[in-house]
């Protein structure tokens, strides 16, 4: 019988939700399988990103819908009051239970959970602190990291990892970058009482979105209160001497404040793996290039996640896990459709999306319907709040596919998800309008919509 040289099949770099979904997967099918791990069970979206993100966004509607209730007759004896520890800390313990979930789920597969950094010795050995693991494979599942500005004081700077465990909360807010991270960030810190300020290199908020959801959105972020301040940034940051901070923007105006955070983006995480060592080789942009089976230049090195650059939500790794260990260990694997992801951003009110925008329809199609509706929800009539909702449908005209959804608005997430659904199993404009509409509710709006607004596509003008 020949002994095998490895320890195990597979050596899986990050416990992030794609590593530990492929070694999982990889255990039960049957392959002795290791993961490693250096900070937390469950990577960015257990620990800082979209877990505790949703809980900070569930308390920071509070605010406004303890405004809202007066119009339904209630009355408040008192301002509410909001306490930052409690939220703080609520969201702490929740999140040490989920690392025990994440950590039960790896043992009951049968995965061995090494804690430590790894680094490539050679491009079958990884070796954490003195021990050195060799494995037939190896996947890289190291996630991403905050990317921060390069400018004088920016050691007074934090990202949004460090949002999540601030010791006190701050009465005015700068937070940079006008990206999904920057704009539910912005909402937060906004809606739980802060003064805040939207510091954004470009205009509007939330490019590669549709143009429309852009605009909206922005509109709706000056109305709940926060101050955009567009094609700007910050070119430096003192300490003041009341542990204030005093920032000097591109356009020369000065700000002081209690807090900036940095939210300008995120970086493949690669550092201190010593990928060279393994032989893969990184692109210029500093992820890892991978095929369609998610192998590196060196076949049996494997990548996922957001260090491949391609999509960075949990959703995504997770189906990018499941594939590399179906096409490991037996299984035929099926393809991560890349063109219809639903998508949310969780500001105030929610964007939900999937499919194509108005521009890319009308780059790829001939001719393209658009639909449109814009409207105060009913929950808003008689709490004077002044909310809107849009909602848009993209229809091919040839094929009367539906090949983009956009909402914005209360639950847009929730809805879109379900829209995601049709739209994946191939649904047409006139399967959304024989389906009878739930009344009353903001959904109904997507299959009541009868007139489009324009035709746009490669063959004309928007009408």
């Amino acid at each position: 019988m020949t002994t095998s040289p490895y320890d195990y099949d597979l050596i899986v770099i990050g416990a992030g939700s794609g590593g530990v979904r492929a070694a999982r997967m990889a255990a039960t099918k049957g392959g002795r399988v290791a993961v490693i791990e250096s900070r937390y069970l469950g990577g960015t979206c257990v620990n800082v990103g979209c877990v505790p993100k949703k809980l900070f966004v569930y308390a920071s509607e509070f605010s406004q819908a303890f405004k809202d209730s007066a119009g339904y007759g209630y009355t408040v004896d008192k301002k509410p009051e909001f306490d930052w520890p409690t939220l703080r800390d609520n969201k702490t313990n929740e999140i040490k239970r989920l690392n025990g979930v994440y950590d039960g789920l790896l043992n009951r597969a049968g995965v061995d959970i090494i804690h430590g950094h790894g680094r490539f010795i050679d491009d079958h050995t990884v070796a954490v602190g003195d021990r050195e693991i060799r494995a037939a494979n190896i996947l890289i599942a190291t996630g991403s990291w905050p990317v921060m500005p390069e400018i004088d004081g920016a050691e007074h700077i934090i990202s949004s990892n460090e949002v999540f465990y601030l010791d006190t909360f701050p009465q005015d807010v700068i937070v940079i970058g006008g990206g999904y991270i920057a704009v539910e960030f912005a909402g937060i810190f906004n809606g739980l009482g802060a003064k805040t300020h939207l510091v954004h290199r470009g205009e509007p908020v939330l490019r590669g979105f549709d143009d429309d959801i852009r605009e909206f959105v922005s509109s709706e972020l000056e109305q709940a209160g926060i101050q955009l301040l567009y094609n700007r940034e910050i070119s430096r940051v003192e300490i003041l001497g009341t542990g204030r901070y005093r920032a000097t923007l591109s356009d020369g105006s000065v700000r002081e404040t209690d807090l900036i955070v940095s939210a300008i983006g995120r970086r493949p995480l690669l550092d201190g793996l010593d990928i060279d060592k393994a032989g893969v080789e990184a692109a210029s942009a500093g992820h890892l290039e991978v095929n369609e089976h998610y192998q590196t230049n060196v076949r049996h090195i494997f990548a996922l996640g957001d260090v491949i650059g391609r999509v960075q939500l949990t959703p995504v790794a997770l189906a990018e896990g499941m594939y590399v260990a179906d096409y490991l260990f037996g299984d035929v694997p099926g393809a991560v459709d890349y063109d219809r992801i639903p998508t949310a951003v969780f500001c105030q009110p929610n964007i939900g999306t999937v499919g194509l925008t108005e521009a890319e329809a009308a780059k790829r199609y001939e001719r393209v319907e658009v639909y449109e509706a814009n409207f105060k929800a009913m929950k808003n009539t008689l709490s004077g709040n002044p909310e809107r909702t849009l909602m848009k449908l993209l229809v091919d005209c040839d094929s009367r596919a539906v090949i983009g959804a956009h909402m914005v608005g209360e639950s847009a997430a929730e809805i879109i998800q379900g829209l995601a659904v049709a739209m994946t199993a191939g649904a047409t404009k006139a399967d959304f309008d024989r389906t009878i509409g739930i009344h009353p509710t903001a959904a109904e709006e997507f299959v009541t919509m009868r007139s489009p607004a324009r035709i746009i596509g490669r063959d004309r003008e928007d009408d």
